[in-house]
């Protein structure tokens, strides 16, 4: 799957900031901000993993179950926000574990860069000064790389996050070619796609896909794409991306 992940790492680009590659174990992050800050987000990715592989030692459970956590405690940050994105789409934690960790690793990195990016496996945090379009890559439907979401972050970041069926070696129940959601947080979009894109079998899922979708608290926006349908719900502005380079 690393042609598809060098395919979709051609959906957003960073315009003038700088881009580099993180990847630390199944970790790859794909990172844009206003300079080179490789080391310092290896340090980070290290610090987030530590906290995940930890828990996961202590609650073997976290990382198999595909129903939210119902332990009780004190978590880490990162922990807590994968509980409650989990909880939040009705699902297991580890289905927001990427989202959670390009949303710890960008907010960190806002404190040395005021305009950050964070890809890792086709979730993605976002905090730009300019509306910036990330394209939606979907494997082999005809409308992969054919439209595009135009993201403007204000104050909030945002997470645009996407989950498929068809692609990649994350768990999916259902065949959706892809599902991108957008929340202000990642970790819920992680969930909330993973959520969506289960209910997706065929074409004639998309509607009822999509309104169960649009009932997770904290979703903003979804798109569904199986093979040359679409369906698109909440607050988006899709764009055409042909003749664009992103």
């Amino acid at each position: 799957m690393m042609e598809d992940r060098r395919i979709y790492r051609n959906t957003i680009t960073g315009g003038n900031l700088t881009s580099f590659h993180v990847l630390v174990k199944e970790t790859d992050l794909l990172v844009h901000a206003l300079k080179d800050y490789k080391k310092e987000t290896t340090e980070l990715v290290l610090k987030y993993r530590g906290f995940v592989e930890s828990f996961i030692r202590q609650n073997p459970g976290f990382q198999k179950t595909l129903l939210p956590w119902t332990g009780s405690g004190f978590f880490p940050e990162i922990i807590e926000s994968m509980i409650l994105a989990g909880k939040q789409a009705g699902v297991g934690p580890m289905a927001s574990v990427a989202g959670a960790v390009a949303q710890c690793v960008g907010q960190d990195l806002l404190l040395l860069s005021p305009e950050v990016m964070v890809e890792n496996g086709g979730d993605v945090f976002i905090k730009t000064r300019k509306p910036i379009t990330v394209g939606i890559f979907s494997g082999h439907s005809p409308l992969s790389m054919k439209v595009g979401l135009k993201i403007d972050t204000g104050k909030n970041p945002k997470g645009v996050c996407t989950s498929s069926g068809t692609l990649g070696h994350s768990l999916s129940l259902g065949k959706a070619d892809a599902v991108v959601v957008v929340s202000d947080s990642c970790p819920l979009a992680d969930a909330a796609a993973t959520a969506i894109a289960n209910r997706v079998q065929s074409r004639k899922d998309l509607q009822s896909a999509i309104e169960f979708g649009s009932f997770i608290p904290g979703v903003s926006g979804i798109v569904v794409i199986k093979a040359e349908a679409m369906g698109v719900w909440g607050d988006l502005e899709v764009v055409g991306l042909e003749g664009k380079k992103g």
